[in-house]
């Protein structure tokens, strides 16, 4: 994903100001009427998500699912594009989110911080493939630097702190080759990760991180990176893919339509046959073909990687 390219600044920290952002768009998706149980069943859903890069499309990108979603749940469905993923995950904590577009290491930091919410779908390329992502390693191409090891002492470029491919995984990877990532580097948080990509290609940092798409295709296809420009030095373990979470506070009769609608028909073969976007069609900013069932399991890998790396962002909130 996931790949998702996640756009991201600031931590839990500056949550409760962000929060007022969503806080302040509108009806509270807490207001909503609840059923006999007491489970929330609000006539509005609030579908939140962050951009993975300057983007001014984020709501057009995941319309065609949100209108599929309407469909399916005879809810409407209402956008939030957030500063950053502390908005979504205090949004979400505080039942002001519904559905949330999370990256990996976003979606189990907010299950740390409190956050009870379900993964019930990840982003894949193509269809029947597996979802997941690599973070990349990157140096301008011609540069002397080989690997992770070489990054030591060098100004780097990671995306921003609560990035699973733009700094957790990159960080993990630096500590297994032997360099401090707190010390023995020059850290830039670049804010995005075609910004990092694009700081190396530049010479503004000597080496970067970003994952794996951002480099081998989306700035190569928008003409702001050529073949060849950038050259991979590291590759992580796959990493599970950017998830959608629904909150568990949910009535069970939506929650189950929201996550079968997600793995079924938020697709481009589906959203295109039904009439919910035209030819060219993609889902989500990172213009993938859907989404694929995950559970919370699945980003089990991204728990080792904190345990690996012991940052305080894991526990964080």
């Amino acid at each position: 994903m996931t790949r998702i390219p996640r756009r991201v600044s600031g931590t839990l920290a500056m949550a409760a100001v962000s929060v007022l952002a969503l806080a302040a768009c509108g009806q509270s998706a807490a207001n909503g009427p609840d059923d006999s149980s007491g489970a929330r069943n609000p006539g509005t859903l609030v579908f939140a998500a962050v951009p993975a890069e300057e983007s001014t499309g984020l709501e057009d990108a995941y319309q065609p699912v949100m209108d599929m979603l309407k469909r399916e749940t005879g809810k409407q469905i209402r956008f939030q594009k957030a500063t950053d993923y502390a908005a979504i995950i205090e949004g979400q904590r505080n039942g002001k989110v519904d559905i949330a577009a999370y990256g990996p290491f976003s979606y189990v930091l907010a299950r740390t911080s409190g956050v009870k919410a379900t993964p019930v779908g990840a982003e894949i390329d193509e269809k029947g493939g597996k979802p997941g992502y690599r973070s990349y390693g990157i140096t301008k191409s011609g540069s002397k630097i080989r690997g992770l090891a070489d990054f030591k002492a060098k100004k780097i470029c990671f995306v921003d702190p609560n990035s699973t491919s733009g700094y957790l995984y990159p960080k993990a990877g630096l500590i297994k080759a032997g360099v401090d990532p707190e010390n023995d580097v020059n850290p830039v948080m670049a804010g995005g990760h075609d910004a990092s990509a694009l700081a190396v290609a530049n010479g503004q940092c000597q080496a970067g991180f970003a994952f794996d798409s951002m480099v081998d295709k989306q700035l190569i296809a928008k003409g702001q990176l050529k073949k060849g420009q950038l050259d991979t030095v590291w590759k992580s373990e796959l990493i599970a893919g950017s998830p959608l979470a629904i909150s568990d506070d949910h009535d069970p009769k939506l929650k189950n339509t929201i996550a079968k609608s997600v793995q079924d028909k938020a697709n481009v073969d589906y959203l295109m046959a039904n009439g919910f976007c035209a030819k060219g069609c993609a889902v989500g900013f990172e213009k993938s073909w859907g989404y694929a069932k995950v559970d919370d399991s699945s980003y089990n890998g991204v728990r080792k990687v904190c345990q690996i790396t012991k940052d305080k962002q894991c526990t964080e909130g």
